[in-house]
């Protein structure tokens, strides 16, 4: 399947929708206490906006580069799509916490546990979803 750049843009979209509803109810709802009581005295008074756009920006790029523009070129399934976003998860959210374990002092190993975990069932559905919204809504297969 030839993918179009307004097609692949459509997709970021999509995808950036997906991702911070999800994300935003984690850190606003879910594990809000968690990452409060476990590393509250190293977060600053306010987000750095500018960096967590960053983040965003670059991460959502490469949910798409690398997961849903070679599975829909390829024709994979969700199950496949699931398998790689949530690996894409695992690395890319290990790089940060096994980094901090390694550096910072007291950094938990709860938090890096659990952030590892977050990150790849985060970016699995983000991509699962996304996928079945482009296939069902947009009808690109």
């Amino acid at each position: 399947m030839k993918l179009e750049t307004t097609t692949v843009l459509l997709i970021y979209g999509i995808t950036a929708c997906t991702f911070f509803l999800i994300d935003l109810l984690w850190i606003g709802v879910i594990a809000k206490g968690f990452y409060a009581k476990f590393i509250g005295g190293m977060l600053g008074d306010q987000v750095n906006w500018v960096a967590a756009l960053a983040f965003y920006l670059i991460y959502i790029g490469g949910i798409v580069l690398f997961v849903l523009v070679p599975a829909l070129k390829n024709g994979s399934g969700v199950l496949h799509v699931i398998v790689m976003g949530g690996l894409l998860g695992l690395f890319a959210y290990s790089t940060f916490d096994l980094t901090a374990l390694a550096l910072f002092r007291n950094w938990p190993f709860i938090v890096a546990a659990v952030d590892m975990v977050w990150g790849t069932l985060l970016t699995a559905a983000t991509a699962a979803a996304a996928l079945w919204i482009i296939q069902n809504v947009l009808k690109t297969n």
